[in-house]
């Protein structure tokens, strides 16, 4: 019997190595996870486990912007992309446990010791 794992790549160690991509972005995210399950607050945020959402936005962004060929600067990005998000407002669906969000947020303060900044003029949803 031949073996023949060096031939494929298999073998020579880089097997065992962890994508460095993966590994920085599993720790990027790892204390607020923690933080999360520490609360109790993953069973009612089931909807943001995924990021089908923002997805959904941002298929949405494309569309509008799809035959935008020049974008001069940031701003104009920016201006391109707050007429966007106020054109697909409408069609956006709640997500499923938008009611959990304020115990989310009022748990998130009291472990982090002081209230986040109020948004003024801040999107909502009819």
């Amino acid at each position: 019997m031949v073996d023949d794992r060096n031939d494929k790549g298999e073998g020579d160690g880089k097997a065992d190595e962890p994508d460095q991509s993966a590994l920085a972005s599993l720790e990027e995210g790892f204390e607020e996870t923690l933080t999360l399950h520490r609360l109790g607050l993953v069973p009612m945020l089931k909807s943001f486990r995924t990021t089908n959402a923002i997805e959904n936005v941002n298929c949405l962004l494309g569309q509008l912007t799809r035959n935008v060929r020049r974008w001069p600067n940031s701003s104009q990005r920016h201006r391109w992309v707050a007429a966007g998000l106020l054109d697909v407002g409408p069609r956006l669906r709640r997500i499923n446990g938008y009611r959990h969000l304020p115990t989310f947020r009022h748990a998130l303060q009291t472990e982090r010791g002081r209230p986040f900044a109020r948004r003024i003029g801040s999107w909502s949803p009819a």
